[in-house]
């Protein structure tokens, strides 16, 4: 990190056609707070920046499923993210919106730049066309095969399945996600940011010059998109809801949302300083100041590649320092889908949970996703409360201020000859602000946050010492106990300090009970600890004990993995799909199959193949091989033994070389498991089924 005092702290802009979930809370603004507290805390000039991202096709698909009109829809949610975000304590100084008149105006005034300027292809590019819609049809307004890894539910600018991107022409058997046809090619005008132009300069600035500094994750993303080969990029679409595209005969047509988002940084810049009568330009061309990304990696292209093209292209603005993105944090082994409810969103957690703000931002930053992708499960949420939380930070903070109360009415003692042993940890104390800074200067919010919890667990272990601890020495050597109260003191007053960017809630509750902005008037800040000595003076008095963090019951944990568990029965209801009816058949046809009760006598999966199992079935007629593929669904031990239902008379097949003599009857449950057709066990084998 370099020296600079003056920041520009971007979090990605959520998407307004739903509720903030953990996952975005993990990967960009939890760790973006952190880092916004902390460089305040160091006395740096910061603008933390945010919005709702309000335009694109997927805020018009929704709002047309509710019957409602797009603006309706983001004022909805840009009102729910806006207020969860407030309480949760993330500390924005914007959260604007792209719909703002100054985000149309400086949207509008950056693609004219460009446009003015010849940074622009104008091309005629045959797009895809749904006439009953009478529209182009945008990305998501596409759905088909992805041509890489087969995902039949791809959408025209990107698989969900694999990541990889692609043009909607580019999808197999593509369906029109309006009316279900098979949209048509027509031909449109559109203007492209070519990207390939920038290609070897985009290599040298990130690939080589950051290679020391940005994340592997991040390096490896851009590296393989350059090297894959970069390509003119579409800038605009034929929309009716967005920002319209400022050039004459662009009728119907808006700024591509990936174009007009990332410059809601800038226009929300621009809203906050003239509101606290600041120079905005300061904070966007200004080399004294550090541009920071706080994004997810499926962001990295357009803020490590499309968005500093843009700004490379316009000529006046800063480059970002770095760009700090995380993987993805799924939820109980199962990947976070908005789509499916599969999520724990962040205005139901601070509904089921209030006033446990900070155990939740704990559990996201100790579990945080910043090197692969983590599981969050909601046991483990209760394990780091119960164990780690109450156990060692609240424990450790209970114990002195009770104490404290309980000897000295809550005055802080005197101390008098303090030992090695008291010096020791007063001077660990002073090394804590580095260490912590240390990472958070390298965004290892983890490391940082485990490195505030060793603190807490220097003062157990000081506290609770062998033959030292003060309820055992009170009565015997109140001098001692005095000395041992005071150092623990110090340590208190230098978590509630350094967990302000971690657990801000905590820290201002902790704060309270010590009473401590009234020392002086000051505020706390990061340097004080280790350079204010004391921290907390002999003779100040604290306020009565309250506690910090509360123990997590069975209960709640249960009513969470319950609500999961229904939405995962509700996703199998909506989802499941039956195989319609298939064509007449007639008796005579039907009374051609011979089917048996047969029996498993051997089964052993195939080599090589995933899913086949090879089987000796007796049918009473003969014991043949039937191969089936059922072994994701079962092992070799479960099926011997099972009684099945035959389809005796099927013409032979081989599979892999194996002559399959027949075929086990078999039917998918809602979970997408393969079970057997059974016949009662008492039916003997070669039993005929009429």
């Amino acid at each position: 990190m370099s020296d600079q005092k003056r920041f520009t702290i971007t979090a990605a802009l959520p998407y307004t056609n739903g509720p903030v979930h953990i996952g975005h809370l993990a990967g960009v603004y939890v760790p973006a707070d952190i880092f916004a507290r902390y460089q305040r805390m160091k006395g740096s000039d910061v603008a933390f920046i945010c919005g709702s991202d309000e335009h694109g096709v997927p805020i018009t698909i929704k709002a047309k499923k509710e019957g409602i009109t797009p603006q309706e829809l983001v004022n909805r949610y840009h009102k729910i993210i806006g207020d969860s975000f407030k309480e949760f304590g993330i500390t924005f100084d914007n959260y604007s919106r792209t719909s703002a008149p100054i985000h149309h105006e400086t949207a509008s005034a950056f693609f004219t730049k460009l446009y003015n300027d010849g940074k622009f292809i104008e091309q005629v590019t045959e797009q895809l066309y749904d006439p009953e819609a009478d529209q182009f049809l945008a990305d998501r307004f596409v759905v088909g095969t992805c041509p890489k890894c087969g995902n039949t539910e791809a959408y025209g600018d990107q698989c969900e399945k694999c990541g990889t991107s692609h043009n909607g022409t580019d999808l197999i058997d593509p369906k029109s996600a309006i009316t279900g046809n098979t949209p048509e090619l027509k031909e449109t005008r559109h203007w492209f940011l070519p990207l390939d132009e920038y290609s070897e300069w985009l290599h040298e600035w990130i690939v080589e010059g950051h290679s020391k500094d940005w994340k592997t994750n991040v390096l490896g993303q851009v590296k393989s998109w350059i090297t894959d080969g970069l390509h003119p990029r579409a800038v605009t679409r034929d929309l009716d809801w967005g920002i319209p595209v400022p050039v004459e005969g662009a009728d119907g047509k808006v700024l591509y949302v990936w174009f007009d988002a990332p410059i809601g940084y800038i226009s929300a810049t621009k809203e906050w300083a003239a509101r606290e009568g600041k120079n905005w330009e300061d904070y966007w061309k200004n080399e004294d100041t550090s541009l920071l990304h706080f994004i997810g990696k499926d962001n990295i292209v357009f803020h490590c590649i499309i968005f500093p093209a843009m700004l490379k292209a316009h000529g006046d603005y800063i480059l970002p320092e770095n760009v700090p993105a995380n993987e993805f944090l799924n939820l109980e082994d199962d990947k976070i889908s908005t789509s499916r409810n599969w999520a724990v969103w962040l205005h139901e957690y601070l509904a089921d949970f209030p006033g446990q703000q900070d155990v939740l931002r704990y559990v996201l930053t100790a579990n945080a996703p910043e090197t692969k992708d983590n599981n969050f499960t909601w046991k483990d949420f209760q394990a780091r409360n119960n164990n780690e939380l109450v156990a060692n930070l609240g424990n450790f903070v209970n114990r002195v201020i009770v104490l404290t109360n309980k000897y000295y009415e809550g005055i802080v003692p005197e101390t008098s000859g303090l030992t090695p042993r008291d010096q020791d940890v007063l001077d660990q104390i002073k090394t804590f602000p580095k260490s912590i800074g240390d990472s958070l200067d390298r965004f290892r919010f983890r490391e940082a946050l485990q490195e505030l919890m060793n603190l807490s667990s220097i003062g157990n272990k000081y506290i609770a010492e062998e033959g030292l601890e003060p309820w055992k020495l009170v009565k015997t050597n109140p001098e001692q106990v005095q000395n041992i109260m005071y150092v623990c003191l110090q340590i208190t007053t230098a978590l509630a300090i350094l967990s302000e960017p971690f657990l801000p809630h905590t820290s201002t509750k902790l704060k309270n009970i010590l009473d401590y902005p009234a020392l002086d008037g000051e505020s706390a800040n990061w340097d004080r600890v280790a350079s204010k000595d004391p921290l907390l003076a002999a003779g100040h008095k604290i306020n009565p004990s309250e506690l910090l963090f509360s123990k997590i019951e069975d209960e709640q944990i249960q009513a969470q993995l319950d609500k999961l568990e229904a939405t995962k029965v509700a996703n199998t209801k909506e989802t499941r799909t039956l195989m319609p009816q298939k064509e007449e058949t007639n008796y005579d046809d039907f009374m051609k199959m011979d089917l048996r009760v047969g029996e498993i006598l051997t089964a052993e999966k195939m080599p090589k193949t995933d899913k086949l199992m090879v089987m000796t079935v007796d049918t009473g007629i003969d014991k043949r091989t039937i191969v089936s593929g059922i072994a994701q669904h079962y092992t070799a031990e479960e099926l011997v033994g099972r009684k099945v239902t035959v389809l005796a008379n099927l013409a032979p097949r081989k599979l892999r070389g194996v002559e399959s003599q027949g075929m086990i009857l078999l039917a998918e449950d809602p979970e997408g498991k393969l079970v057997f057709v059974n016949p009662d066990d008492a039916i003997v084998n070669g039993a005929v089924i009429a």
